[in-house]
């Protein structure tokens, strides 16, 4: 059984990104751990950002890695593309993969991480044995397709299952969660067990983007360590 402390881990989205200057936009959050790529084909979800020739521009100029998450159909089909591209991780939901197991293991093949990701309606326990072939587990605090929404509360035993069937295979797979991440709702999700954490206005839409990033950083840590905001400024 793992018994490694966690370590809080901030991948902001480009989707809250000015799509108009996404170079820039990279370089206000060279603190974060990589970024979250949202890639959406208008299939899969009813919303169309960016596809590949886009992504593989971005690999090239970005500070931190990248973290692709593919909201799109037929993912054995295009997910591999995006390996090939160099990209750090590649994250295809689960819904929308005929061959799940196979398709993450091309994406290790191919010199990516492998990451799954599921709705917040789709049960995680029929995919528990799958963790050995997974690298990050991405499970949706939100609907995908959209930025902007709230957290769904729901899914916080979801992500404690998860990180319970993780720490008991003794495996090292990431519990990413994805939609409404603030400064307030990272403690729940961090306490539940999660431990990689996309934010998108939580982090674009606050004046220092690498400010913002260390604030959440700072809370997932915390909450972590069992600890609180209001426990830390009671000690200073």
């Amino acid at each position: 059984m793992s018994t490694s402390p966690l370590t809080c881990c901030i991948n902001p989205s480009i989707l809250s990104a000015d799509f108009a200057n996404l170079e820039k936009e990279l370089a206000r959050i060279s603190n974060a751990d990589a970024v979250h790529v949202d890639v959406m084909d208008n299939h899969f979800v009813p919303n169309l950002t960016l596809g590949l020739p886009v992504v593989e521009r971005l690999q090239k100029v970005s500070p931190v890695p990248l973290d692709a998450h593919l909201m799109i159909a037929d993912a054995d089909r295009w997910a591999p593309l995006y390996a090939d591209a160099g990209l750090d991780s590649v994250t295809f939901h689960v819904e929308a993969a005929m061959a799940p197991i196979k398709l993450a293991r091309e994406l290790r093949a191919r010199g990516s991480k492998a990451g799954m990701a599921l709705r917040p309606a789709t049960p995680v326990e029929p995919y528990l044995d799958m963790l050995p072939e997974l690298d990050m587990l991405l499970l949706m605090t939100v609907e995908p397709g959209f930025g902007g929404q709230a957290f769904l509360d729901v899914v916080l035993p979801k992500i404690r299952r998860a990180r319970q069937a993780v720490e008991g295979s003794g495996v090292n797979v990431a519990i990413q969660v994805d939609g409404g991440i603030t400064e307030e709702t990272i403690f729940r999700a961090a306490e539940a067990g999660a431990n990689v954490f996309v934010a998108g206005s939580a982090v674009y839409g606050k004046p220092s983007p690498a400010e913002a990033i260390e604030s959440l950083r700072t809370n997932g840590q915390l909450a972590f360590a069992g600890r609180t905001i209001d426990d830390e400024l009671q000690k200073a």
